[in-house]
């Protein structure tokens, strides 16, 4: 469910960080559900996740890609959830993860 207003607020440029959005149709057409982040090559990251026992499948490969090296790109898709998808969603995320590489 939504929540707030539904009002954008200004969003500021922040040094080193680039980002994009796109039309991918994950769930309605015409909807900007697809967002990518791209860091500076150098930058530091950090990230929190959920404690949930039942995490979806992007938020196990996030913490294996994070515990593996330092991430240049945040790829999120705002469509769905992407819980409960078994090993589809595991094979759905890492190929996401694929094309963007």
């Amino acid at each position: 469910m939504a929540v707030g207003s539904g009002a954008i607020p200004e969003i500021f440029p922040v040094s080193g960080v680039r980002i994009g959005v796109a039309e991918a149709g994950i769930r309605k057409k015409n909807r900007k559900d697809l967002v990518l982040f791209e860091l500076a090559e150098n930058a530091s990251v950090a990230a929190v996740f959920t404690k949930n026992a039942f995490c979806a499948a992007p938020v196990h490969v996030a913490k294996k890609h994070l515990a593996a090296s330092a991430c240049r790109y945040w790829l999120i898709n705002t469509g769905c959830a992407n819980a409960g998808t078994g090993e589809q969603g595991m094979l759905d995320a890492q190929r996401s993860c694929a094309n963007l590489a």
